[in-house]
Formats: structure tokens, sequence, C-alpha cells
């Protein structure tokens, strides 16, 4: 099939801004290691940011050969899947099918490709403290090709079948936030609890840590979000703005409520208030204007918080709560464009949200989208690590989870201690 189709004129602006929040948007991943590394014990720091970061060797690779032409290649199969045509990133310099973009199509490729890097990460805080390094890296090489790209072209590409149903998703409520939090689910599931929970307390133990993840998550957020508008323009900087308001928003959010009910506001509550406001922003920052933006980030940061208790009622260890803060933010972004969708941002918006006069139509729209990323991510994520966990094993042993995965997988640890009595008599 001829791939060549009708692009605009390059455009040097649009191009060195898509550059920019490329860098942006692959500064989340390391950020993202902090983040988690600052939450678990220290004898698995280590253990968490290298399952970041190897998230970015494996996952370019499963991008560049197959995951980009599977997720924006022409469709091939009704709406569920590109073809084959862009493997190995052939013709993929001639155009994006279906975009018309104002930069070289090599910079979209690179883009879309450290937002499959960063939704494989999320999905690290689910299993943490137990999951063997070799079995992680096999499960995110599957999962990236298997979940993700099939539901990167359900919602993104112009021929997805989500997309065609008139689902709005600016920058990845379904594709990257429910997406990962249903994945993380199914994993945490399939693994199991840790040795000890929850009647062992297994608290964080460097939270300045995870206070700077959140900051160059937050950081890369913006490049996130504005970058999805695919040019340096108005809407761009209605993203922006939108990001950083509903991370503000989801800041409060929580410890508003986290005061009410503890008494305190903590560094962590912030830290994740913040996240979760910036989860739900993350679909709608293309289509609502700031002050709702802001509103969101409050309803998102109280919710999350809610939502961790789900886990000790159901009994499913999701070490760093990715379903609290990423599916639970997911969603109330995803619905949220049904309520205050407005065209007046966006000239894409088809029917307005219902809150401004445009009815139900674009909230069962939101619904369905909502549906669909839940139960196919799940599923295939669910399928995937119980296959996993039946040939090669996904859990390290008792032993190795008591010794720590800094030690048992790394061979390293995190911090050098030296005791007191030793520096006295070196001094």
């Amino acid at each position: 099939m001829h791939l060549a189709l009708t692009s605009a004129p390059v455009d040097t602006g649009d191009t060195a801004w898509m550059i920019v929040c490329t860098a942006l948007v692959l500064l989340m991943t390391p950020g993202l290691a902090l983040f988690y590394a600052g939450m678990v014990r220290s004898k698995h720091a280590l253990g968490m940011i290298m399952q970041n970061f190897v998230t970015i060797a494996i996952v370019t690779v499963t991008w560049v050969v197959v995951g980009y032409s599977l997720a924006f290649d022409r469709d091939a199969a009704g709406g569920l899947i590109g073809g084959l045509h862009l493997v190995g990133l052939t013709h993929a310099e001639i155009a994006v099918p279906g975009f018309n973009l104002t930069f070289p199509p090599l910079a979209f490729v690179m883009f879309q490709m450290m937002f499959a890097i960063v939704t494989a990460a999320l999905i690290s805080g689910a299993s943490a403290d137990r999951m063997r390094f070799a079995a992680f890296v096999t499960f995110i090489a599957i999962w990236s090709v298997v979940v993700y790209a099939p539901l990167a072209h359900w919602a993104w590409s112009p021929e997805g079948w989500l997309a065609k149903a008139g689902l709005l998703d600016f920058a990845g409520g379904t594709v990257v936030e429910i997406c990962s939090g249903a994945s993380a689910l199914a994993l945490a599931l399939v693994i199991g609890p840790r040795r000890g929970w929850p009647r062992e307390i297994m608290a964080p133990h460097n939270l300045p840590l995870t206070m700077l993840g959140a900051g160059l998550l937050w950081f890369g957020w913006i490049g996130f979000n504005a970058g999805s508008a695919l040019s340096a323009g108005h809407l761009a900087a209605n993203a922006a703005l939108a990001t950083h308001l509903s991370g503000v928003g989801g800041m409060i959010g929580w410890l508003l409520l986290e005061k009410r009910i503890t008494g305190k506001a903590t560094t962590l509550g912030a830290a994740s208030g913040a996240v979760a406001g910036l989860v739900a922003i993350t679909p709608a920052a293309g289509f609502v204007s700031p002050l709702p933006a802001l509103l969101l980030g409050c309803i998102a940061g109280a919710a999350a918080l809610l939502a961790i208790r789900l886990k000790f009622r159901f009994r499913y260890d999701d070490s760093l709560d990715v379903v609290a803060v990423h599916y639970v933010g997911g969603v109330i972004g995803i619905l949220f464009i049904g309520f205050f969708a407005a065209a007046a941002v966006n000239p894409n918006v088809a029917h307005q949200g219902l809150l401004l006069g445009g009815g139900l139509t674009q909230l069962a729209r939101q619904g369905l989208g909502v549906l669909a990323a839940s139960a196919f991510a799940f599923t295939a994520s669910y399928a995937i690590a119980w296959a996993l966990r039946a040939t090669m094993g996904l859990r390290v042993s008792p032993e190795q989870e008591a010794e720590g995965l800094d030690s048992s997988q790394h061979a390293e640890t995190a911090y050098e201690l030296t005791s007191s009595s030793s520096l006295g008599r070196i001094s």
C-alpha cells in the first residue's frame, strides 16, 4: 500500500515545540522512578528505579519495531489495530496516516514513543517490592505490543473505532491512565500481595526523593499535555494552563480531605494529590477551560485519597496506589469531558458537555471509552501476567523479597551506610 499523504509544509516553530515536548515527556520516566523509589522501603529503591529506567530501553525497541505501526498505521481490522506497513519505521518519515502535521513525521513517532514508555513504567508501582526483574522486562515487552499499541489505535488513530465513535481523549485518559491503572490492577491480582501486607506497615523511606520525583513529573506533564496539541498555538497554551491548574487543584483537594480525616496534611499527600490532578486533566486539557480544570483537579485529588481504601476492602495489594491515582483519576478526567467539553476551547468538540448545553451525547461516548479501555486493558494484562506466572514465574523468592530487590536482583544497594563507631575510628 502506498502511504504517501498530503502534508502541510514543515513549520520550524512547531518542529522545535514538539522536540522540546518530547524531551519533557521523556523526563517524566526518570521522575516517576524517583517518585516510586522514595515510596518503597530502602531495600527496594534501586529495584524501582531500575524497572522504570529499563522500560525506556524495552519500549523504545518494541515501539520502533512494531508498536508504532500497530498504533498509527492505516487500519487493518475494523478500527481495532493498525497494519504492518510501518514496521521498523518503514515509510514512517513520509506521513502519519490520517494526520496533517506541520512538523516531520519522525518527531511524531518520537513524541508518541515517550507516551508508550511512561505508560508502561506506571505499572511498576503495583508490583513493587516483589516482582522478578526478568519477569518485569518480559511483561512490559509483551504488554507494550499487545495492550498499549491496540488501545492507542482505538482512541488516537483517526481510523480507530473509539475515535470514530466520538471519544474525546486529548492526551491519554484511556490510552495512558485507564490503561495503566487497569493493567496494574490485573498484575497486582496475579502476582499477589507483598509478604506481611497489610499487617506490616510498609512506609515510604525517602519522602524528599518522592517530592523531587513529583516535581519532575509536574514539569514534564506540561509537555505531555500541551504537546498533544501537535502545534505551538492557542490550544497548546490552554492545555498547559489547564494542566497546571488541575495539578494545583489535585493537591488542594487531597490535602483538605486528608486534614479533615486525619488531622494532618502530609507531604506524601501533597505529591500524590498533585499527581492525581495531573492524571485527571490529561484527557481533558485540550477540551476544557481553566476554571473547570481547577475544579477537576480538586475532585480527582479527593477521589484518589478515598479510592486508596478500596485496596484494603477488596484485599488487592497495589503497592504504590496506581489504581487509586491513575485509574480513578483517568476515569474522572474522561467523564469530566462529557460535562465541560467546550467548542470555544477546541473547535473539534462536536457536542459540548452536558453542563454547557450539549446534552448527554458526549458523556455517553466518554462512558463507552471508559468501559472499553478498562475491559480490554485488564483482561489482556491479566492473561499476560497469568501466562508468565505459569511459565517463568513472576515473584522473587520469600528470601529474596526479605533481602530486598536491590541486592537480590541487582547486587547493589541504594545507600552505603557507615556506623557512627566506624566514623569515629576513621576520624
